[in-house]
């Protein structure tokens, strides 16, 4: 559970950082920058993260490891979740900001849960006691306050909804896939990691940056002039990979249900570091302070087995 809850604390603070690259200049110059400012900077951000990773497995002698888990049946399937959690889901929740509004596209992120739950349930087994599906209900109507705008900017409600289901169902199945994955010993969660972030950067990079007719946009980051846009990026890309170890180990030990129920507290850590980081008190008000300590208090029980915690203290 310490390792789901810090998974949630780091991809709070990624959040808050690559929303500040994504706040940058070069991203908002001008109309084509600011469409393909989510593609582009996931991107960059994918590509760094397994960077990152492969200095992780590299420092521990595993890169070997995670090429024999990539030949492995888990392997490849860890390779299928990260297009199903990554360009599929990350495109469906682009989607849904874009016709929807950014609060509804909030909502759709945090969803995954309930939709992993679901299929934990019927396809990996996972028991979820009926007070762990009402915290689980509770925790996502607190992500709700915290995203909740009356003013919806809905330009196309089906492309909106189709970007919804995308990314509440690509999320979800990928934490599932993942946990079936990870039980075979070969397909460890670092390994998977290494497997997930760079499988994701090769279809973004391969195919949807080219389809988007993205490349030339991207380059110009890597020419000069963007003062400290990649470095920041860069800087994302560290807390999100930590974020994934995390949560890939919360997963490989604790089950997909519960582990989702406890990153889904990110939406309410963000709120934390909004105000230490960026020194944003409005975001301080009575809605947000309540409802962030019903995200965190409510996910981290969601998660919890009484019972199970109850017979190992007996």
């Amino acid at each position: 559970m310490g390792y789901g809850i810090l998974a949630g604390i780091t991809w709070a603070l990624e959040t808050v950082i690559i929303g500040i690259a994504l706040g940058m200049s070069p991203f908002i110059a001008t109309e084509q920058a600011v469409f393909l400012a989510p593609f582009v900077s996931t991107f960059i951000h994918d590509l760094f993260s397994a960077a990152w990773a492969a200095i992780y497995n590299g420092a521990r002698g595993n890169l070997k490891n995670v090429w024999k888990a990539l030949n492995r049946k888990g392997g490849k399937f860890v390779a299928l979740a990260a297009v199903i959690g990554g360009p599929v889901g990350m495109t469906g929740y682009v989607m849904s900001i874009n016709y929807m509004g950014a609060s509804v596209g909030a909502v759709a992120s945090a969803t995954f849960p309930a939709i992993g739950a679901i299929l934990a349930f019927f396809f990996l087994k996972e028991k979820m006691q009926w007070y762990r599906w009402v915290l689980l209900i509770v925790t996502l109507l607190g992500v709700y306050g915290l995203s909740y705008s009356p003013e919806l900017n809905i330009s196309n409600f089906w492309l909106g909804v189709c970007g919804t289901l995308m990314c509440a169902f690509g999320w979800g199945i990928e934490a599932v896939v993942l946990a079936k994955c990870m039980q075979d010993p070969e397909v460890k969660d670092e390994y998977a990691l290494q497997i997930r972030q760079t499988t994701s950067a090769l279809v973004y990079g391969v195919v949807l940056l080219p389809i988007l007719k993205g490349w030339g946009f991207t380059a110009s980051l890597f020419a000069g002039g963007t003062g400290w846009l990649i470095p920041v990026i860069i800087v994302a890309a560290f807390f999100a990979t930590v974020s994934y170890l995390c949560y890939y180990r919360a997963i490989a030990t604790i089950g997909a249900s519960k582990a989702m129920a406890l990153n889904v507290t990110y939406a309410a850590w963000a709120i934390v570091f909004t105000v230490v980081i960026l020194k944003d008190t409005s975001v301080l008000t009575p809605t947000t302070v309540i409802c962030s300590l019903i995200v965190i208090v409510c996910g981290i029980f969601a998660a919890a087995d009484f019972k199970e915690l109850l017979s190992k203290e007996r």
